[in-house]
């Protein structure tokens, strides 16, 4: 079971993702929070899988929080949910430690499945915010291509795998891709960040974009 806290300062969206996401057999919403400050007591208290966070909140803002719950160690995967597509939201918070961002406008489909990967480990960002990170971190002169040199270091099938990664898939959406296990998935994808030297997928889809893999 993917224990959640929601934290929003609007009752009706917190209202909206509770019966969104508690009709799911392996979902559990165990607390709520209207602000930043009470976001962190209830992480610490309530110790969840994933946080659920707003960024514009009264008192202390999402980032801000996420910060606290990321710094402070906890073990809660936060996943920023905003109706701003801006890019400062998505940058500062990554940098923040957030492990996925999501819009408002998003799909039932995809904010489930967001929280779903975000609580197995992964980064989630969804094919939207990775083109929008994408286009940050590759603006300027590319540099000369080694394609074909880092590609060399990979199986056929982490190639495939390491394509649909870059495109901000999940290992799941990879999985239903490809047609093979979710666990299948996870250990290729292990695999290409240790063959390629990255930190996380984050890195895995700038490199692959910036060296023209995708």
């Amino acid at each position: 079971m993917i224990r959640i806290v929601l934290v929003d300062d609007q009752d009706v969206v917190r209202a909206g993702l509770r019966t969104l996401l508690e009709v799911e057999p392996d979902l559990q919403v165990v607390g709520e929070a209207t602000d930043g400050y009470a976001a962190i007591e209830i992480t610490r208290s309530l110790d969840p899988d994933v946080v659920i966070m707003d960024v514009r909140m009264p008192r202390l803002d999402g980032i801000a929080a996420t910060s606290s719950i990321v710094g402070a160690g906890l073990r809660a995967k936060v996943c920023v949910l905003t109706t701003y597509a801006l890019d400062e939201y998505l940058f500062d918070a990554l940098t923040a430690g957030a492990s996925g961002f999501l819009l408002k406008t998003d799909t039932s489909d995809r904010i489930i499945a967001t929280i779903r990967a975000v609580a197995a480990g992964e980064f989630a960002l969804g094919p939207r915010t990775t083109a929008r990170l994408v286009d940050r971190y590759t603006r300027g002169p590319r540099p000369p291509s080694k394609a074909a040199d880092l590609l060399a270091v990979l199986t056929a099938r982490e190639r495939e795998v390491f394509a649909l990664l870059a495109e901000g898939l999940s290992n799941a959406e990879i999985a239903e891709r490809l047609v093979v296990g979710e666990g299948t998935v996870k250990t290729h994808v292990a695999h290409i960040l240790l063959k390629l030297g990255l930190r996380d997928r984050v890195q895995a889809v700038v490199m692959a974009h910036r060296n023209g893999l995708v």
